[in-house]
């Protein structure tokens, strides 16, 4: 190949991670590229963007690193007199823990409902999201470790409202699946939503509000899920080499933005780390829980933690044990078999997903259940989904349908362990089994 091609490659793929990255490390890749940055042991004076390209990149991460994440809500405190606004002083409506591994090159994001029960120090048990307005970004690292049996937290990334509109309309849109009707309105926050069902370009506003959503039976785990949808639609679409020339607009948008310890030199690191994860090693993964009861906190709606889960997706995903006594033991296949699974149809035949549960049945799977309505798109490969985090199970199950594809995603369905997309594949390997078997 061609150094014009490898270049070029090496770009894109710089530009498609970053615009994923960017909801979750700041700046990134974008800063990097856009930016003249002097490296240690180069040269006096700014690193041009050809010699970048020629190797004079040499940051890297050493050891994982861990990144809270929050995108808040508008801030509408009056300020001193004097003062201006902070517009990062509010809560958070979007709040991710996320890991960069470099020994495994993957990248693990777990989604923290903005309800979850915590206990905030000198304010007492309240929702998480609360924790950014009290105390700010230390604040909020200090509440996340301690309620994630002690995980390290290295660094912190803050988005003020408007981030992902403005992104979002400097693509030009995304091409996302709306589920259902959508309509909400909150004076107060300026959002006003109203989407109707079935795939669609959106806007930025429109984007905004699809993700931001939450007035229906999954509230917030609903939201978390289209927040994860429509990081999807966006890596597509940066996926585009048009996008390049779009850089400089993306940059503006993310410095209006953006708050971040993290230095120049991290996100540089974070950009070298970027060009080696691959699609299938971004995971990412929901806090087990539950909703609470009208009964239990006096009509006040929380997410309730299952520490279980909890200990399985902080030592799978994190590598951080449980706290003494509660260590995760390793299930035998017996016991994986007892995990609840539910099975969606994504073919085009109306009797793809019955035939799944027929096999299942027959390989000692009893605890399945279809979901309420097929996928909306035509899968090739079919999917396991552990939305939940549980690997073991997972893997476990993918090893019993040949060629399923395991994808770590919170986009499952919240009633079951597993869910279990079934594609065009599945229907080929039936059609080309002898009769009888």
């Amino acid at each position: 190949m061609s150094r014009v091609g490898t270049a070029w490659r090496w770009f894109t793929w710089v530009v498609t991670f970053s615009f994923v990255i960017t909801l979750f490390t700041g700046l990134g890749a974008t800063l990097a590229l856009v930016t003249p940055f002097r490296l240690l042991g180069e040269k006096d004076g700014p690193l041009s963007l050809p010699e970048l390209f020629q190797g004079g990149l040499r940051y890297g991460i050493s050891r994982p690193v861990n990144i809270i994440v929050m995108g808040v809500d508008l801030n509408l405190d009056e300020p001193e007199p004097g003062q201006k606004r902070d517009p990062f002083k509010s809560r958070s409506d979007t709040m991710l823990l996320v890991r960069l591994n470099p020994g495994t090159d993957r990248v693990s994001i777990l989604s923290i409902p903005r309800d979850t029960r915590v206990s905030i120090p000198d304010v007492g048990e309240t929702k998480i999201n609360s924790a950014n307005w009290w105390g700010g970004p230390n604040l909020v690292t200090e509440v996340v470790s301690k309620t994630l049996n002690n995980v390290p937290i290295d660094r912190y990334v803050r988005f003020s409202t408007g981030a992902f509109r403005e992104l979002v309309d400097v693509v030009g849109g995304v091409e996302v699946y709306v589920p259902f009707p959508m309509k909400y309105e909150d004076q107060t926050q300026k959002l006003k939503i109203d989407l109707q069902p079935g795939l669609q370009q959106l806007n930025g506003g429109q984007a905004e509000g699809f993700v931001r959503f939450r007035n229906d039976e999954l509230g917030d785990i609903g939201r978390a899920q289209r927040q994860q949808l429509l990081l999807k639609a966006l890596q597509k679409k940066m996926a585009n080499p048009e996008m390049l020339t779009r850089l400089p607009q993306i940059l503006s948008v993310l410095q209006k933005h953006v708050d971040s310890n993290l230095s120049v030199g991290e996100m540089l690191a974070l950009m070298q780390f970027g060009l080696q994860v691959k699609p299938d090693q971004l995971q990412m993964v929901l806090l087990p829980g539950r909703f609470s009861s009208l009964e239990e906190f006096d009509h006040l709606s929380y997410w309730l933690i299952d520490l279980a889960g909890m200990d399985r997706v902080m030592q799978t995903h994190f590598d951080v044990a449980p706290p003494v006594g509660y260590e995760v033991a390793a299930r035998d296949p017996s016991q994986l078999k007892e995990v609840r699974i539910v099975i969606q149809n994504a073919t085009k035949d109306t009797n793809a997903g019955a035939v799944m549960v027929k096999y299942l049945q027959t390989q000692g799977f009893n605890n399945l259940h279809y979901a309420d309505q097929d996928w909306p798109q035509t899968l090739t490969q079919t999917e396991v989904i552990p939305q939940w985090g549980d690997l073991e199970s997972a893997k476990y199950l993918q090893s019993l349908l040949t060629d399923s594809q395991l994808v770590v995603s919170s986009t499952g369905d919240i009633r079951s362990d597993l869910t279990i997309r079934v594609g065009q594949d599945w229907l080929k390997q039936q059609s080309s089994k002898p009769s009888g078997t």
